[in-house]
């Protein structure tokens, strides 16, 4: 054997060697370690990286709680009507709210244009039972997508963030609304009625109810009224389930369709699109639908929208409840939701959405309450409660998933299971299995008896299963919230934590759900960071190097070998 042909075997054992000795453990399979600490336990110990350092920009509370909204939390009677005051720190635009409780086309001038319904969007006429209120009511939704693709810009748009930075495609129902679906011409952010999920519809009981759906969007769809009294067609004899093939047509782009109801039995309802089930519900095209017991004088508060606290209850709620919260749960798949962010053609999305997914193989990652996560949840979807109050509580889980509604420091009322009144079986609990589509009613009792409330704090309100409070698998996340009581609570509605607001910075930066801020930053005396990435990467670049080198020695010495054979 020549002289270079002993130099390059020399130069490979060598490098093998040198790698063998400073390949990081963790990269070993844990057979070799066993070898590896028996021959070579000089190399047991290595020096640990540095701690990162890293930065986040400290909370801006005029950008998560505008200005704006403190007006808009205030009691205000508005053309006659009260509207309560809340405490979010996001609350419902009381104008809004005045004109889903008097009808688009009873509210005056003045409140119509500070609102963004449509003036056709709830009609509300004729007091067929003479018992003060209007009985025949009009309403008419649109379809809208959130977050999808455009030829035009190049993020999603119109732009509605579930949390910090995150943009899953959406289809939506939506008031019928006048103006744009964004904030204005220059602004890609959706309106504050263009949103997840669809409004909670009330109506009362006994009432004549024309639903429109206004098929503003490029794939069909229906209306199915699941839980709520409606017959199988409507008085003109066309199909009223929302089924399509069995019961009715689609309601194709650019059309419209009647729905027809006149409920018999007060309860707390679902309605959703009924065409490719699979696919539309979950894309987000579900809302709450809420039948009010029939009552004198009984306005009710027609759109709820983002659901939340209802700002205007019933008269029976009102003898009854201190407060009254729309609680809609639900999930993303965001491989299937996002495939509309990926083109413009419908023809494209159509066979992206209802052939290529397959939902046997759903796995969600997004995990909502009121169309948001965590921390946007504490804006606008707390439950404020008082010492010594009654609170209704109406939930909806509108997921794939099961959900297990667990509630800290309280052992609410179980009293309503789909609308149906529970009775004697009544049961007090602290956690509630809701399967999907699934509804309950829930009574909270704020008396600090050990029982009903362990008394006044931030109690957090979350599913239990672990996927329910973490953001595509970053906690904490999810459809988490809290109830929580006034002195546990900011003047601009977020709850108190034990550091000020700053402790909730890192959860409202984007890169916090990116996994780049870790996990326990911003905790007292924690010392418990990332490890410096420079040290990790100088260690990573040598061992390449030396691998590289590796094979550099094997092919010149391959090449000398097939030069001396010729």
């Amino acid at each position: 054997m020549s002289f270079l042909k002993i130099t390059h075997l020399a130069a490979i054992l060598i490098t093998i060697m040198w790698i063998t000795i400073n390949i990081p453990r963790e990269y070993m399979p844990e057979i070799a370690l066993i070898y590896y600490d028996k021959f070579l336990p000089l190399n047991t110990y290595t020096e640990p990286p540095r701690n990162k350092k890293p930065t986040v920009t400290p909370i801006n509370i005029e950008t998560i709680c505008p200005p704006l909204y403190k007006d808009w939390r205030q009691r205000k009677v508005i053309d006659n009507i009260t509207i309560q005051e809340v405490k979010d720190c996001v609350p419902d635009n009381p104008w809004d709210v005045a004109v889903s409780v008097l009808g688009s086309n009873r509210a005056s001038p003045e409140t119509l244009s500070q609102s963004l319904l449509a003036k056709d969007a709830v009609i509300k006429k004729d007091d067929l039972d003479g018992d003060g209120d209007p009985d025949v009511i009009e309403i008419r939704l649109e379809v809208m997508e959130l977050n999808g693709k455009s030829p035009d810009e190049k993020g999603v748009i119109p732009r509605y963030e579930i949390a910090p930075g995150v943009t899953p495609g959406l289809w939506v129902f939506s008031p019928k609304s006048k103006g744009m679906s964004t904030i204005n011409a220059d602004s890609p952010e959706s309106n504050r009625i263009v949103r997840l999920p669809g409004p909670v519809i009330r109506v009362e009981e006994g009432d004549e109810i024309t639903l429109v759906l206004e098929n503003s969007h490029y794939m069909p769809h229906t209306i199915h009224l699941h839980g709520a009294d409606h017959p199988f067609e409507t008085p003109d004899g066309t199909g009223n389930d929302g089924v399509p093939v069995f019961n009715e047509h689609p309601t194709m782009p650019g059309s419209a369709k009647k729905y027809w109801l006149r409920p018999r039995h007060p309860g707390t309802m679902f309605y959703h699109c009924h065409v490719q089930p699979h696919a539309h519900i979950f894309m987000g095209l579900q809302g709450m639908l809420v039948v009010e017991k029939n009552e004198e004088n009984n306005l009710v508060q027609t759109f709820n929208m983002g659901a939340g606290a209802v700002r205007y209850m019933s008269a029976r709620t009102r003898r009854h409840y201190d407060g009254e919260y729309d609680l809609h749960y639900a999930d993303i798949d965001s491989s299937l939701n996002n495939r509309i962010q990926k083109f413009t053609d419908p023809r494209l999305i159509s066979r992206s959405v209802h052939r290529e997914y397959n939902p046997s193989h759903r796995k969600t990652n997004y995990h909502l309450l009121n169309g948001r996560s965590f921390p946007y949840t504490l804006k606008e979807s707390l439950v404020h409660g008082k010492p010594s109050k009654k609170y209704k509580l109406r939930v909806l889980n509108g997921g794939g998933s099961q959900l297990a509604l667990h509630v800290h420091g309280h052992k609410p009322l179980l009293t309503h299971l789909d609308g149906v009144a529970l009775g004697e079986h009544s049961q007090k609990r602290d956690v509630f299995e809701i399967a999907t589509a699934q509804r309950i009613d829930l009574d909270l009792n704020t008396m600090n008896n050990g029982l009903d409330s362990y008394g006044s704090g931030s109690w957090l309100m979350h599913d239990h299963y672990p996927q329910g409070v973490t953001t595509n698998g970053i906690g904490p996340g999810g459809g988490l919230s809290i109830v929580t009581y006034p002195d546990y609570v900011e003047k601009n509605g977020l709850p108190k934590t034990l550091n000020g607001l700053e402790q909730l910075s890192m959860f409202f930066a984007a890169d916090y759900y990116k996994g780049r801020l870790p996990v326990f930053f911003g905790m007292k005396n924690n010392k418990l960071l990332d490890p410096d990435a420079a040290n990790n990467s100088k260690s990573q670049l040598s061992l390449s190097v030396a691998i590289a080198f590796l094979l550099l020695l094997i092919l010149l010495y391959s090449f000398v070998w097939k030069t001396k054979e010729r």
